[in-house]
């Protein structure tokens, strides 16, 4: 029941959204809402859908009383959350896309499973929001054993399918990364947190590529040579925020080269050579010498 009233709220907020200025009258929104649920949509129900998307998303649905038409009030408390609101609005928008779908679309709707985020995100979330410290059950690659953590989840992050917990470890007593789909168990201990002042999860990880914590290491200027072909691709999504296109095909980036950065450079094969520094171009020739051998 929340889920189906979250959709419905994303739906109003993501209609407006597409609107723009020029708002929607009553009719118009019935209109769009019937198309999308097929069934009528009573003025009693919009009002206390107005309320609602205000309460939970912080966002206002004004109305011109001059034209009778209305619209997301952009200069309200919505452009203050407008990053943390998009995101939402998108997730769940994508998600009930595709829901439909499956449904109305069926054989011709594909996506990619992220199996960590179904068991554990939502109550690593609720956490979060709560405040509330968890205990967890954690089993590392290449070990049988099973380690109890206490951690305070600061943040949640994605990253190529997979989704971690960017947490504090009473036991290491500083920030560590979890990986959700080696939790072997999750549950609240019942003790509160308070977030550091200023925390944001991507100046966290500005520096960094992945999910390599930086530690004492700095940033460092790196520069790739790509064929035309791979120019393409990171033009259009790059490695990093960082990443700059100097000259055709010559692109510099400013990171940690850690061992997430590097097997995605190894990935890359003949598409991306390193030209400087020297020593990460050593490092990716070592690596792509290592799987040349391991077929020999």
């Amino acid at each position: 029941m929340v889920t189906e009233l979250i959709d419905k709220y994303v739906f109003l907020l993501q209609t407006f959204t597409e609107a723009g200025g020029r708002g929607l009258s009553l009719e118009e929104i019935s209109s769009r809402w019937e198309s999308r649920y097929g069934e009528a949509y009573p003025r009693r129900s919009f009002i206390n859908h107005r309320k609602a998307v205000e309460d939970v998303f912080g966002i206002v649905i004004t109305c011109d009383r001059s034209t009778n038409r209305y619209m997301i009030d952009a200069a309200d408390s919505a452009m203050d959350k407008r990053e943390a609101v998009e995101y939402l609005i998108n997730t769940f928008t994508v998600n009930s896309l595709l829901t439909l779908g499956r449904e109305r679309l069926s054989g011709r709707v594909a996506v990619e499973d992220v199996p960590s985020g179904a068991r554990w995100l939502t109550t690593v979330m609720q956490a979060m929001l709560d405040g509330e410290c968890l205990r967890i059950g954690y089993r590392k690659y290449l070990s049988q054993e099973t380690e109890s953590r206490d951690i305070r989840p600061y943040a949640v992050k994605e990253f190529e399918k997979r989704w971690y917990i960017v947490a504090y470890s009473e036991q290491a007593q500083g920030l560590r990364t979890y990986a959700m789909d080696r939790v072997i168990s999750l549950e609240r201990n019942g003790k509160q947190f308070r977030m550091p002042i200023g925390f944001n999860v991507d100046e966290l990880f500005e520096g960094s590529y992945g999910i390599y914590l930086p530690e004492d290491e700095k940033p460092i200027l790196i520069k790739l040579k790509a064929t035309e072909r791979e120019a393409a691709y990171l033009r259009d999504l790059p490695l990093h925020p960082s990443q700059m296109e100097l000259d055709d095909g010559i692109f510099v980036l400013r990171l940690i080269p850690n061992p997430n950065f590097i097997m995605e450079l190894c990935k890359r094969g003949e598409g991306l050579t390193v030209l400087a520094p020297e020593q990460l171009r050593q490092e990716v020739r070592k690596r792509l010498k290592q799987a040349i051998q391991a077929y020999e």
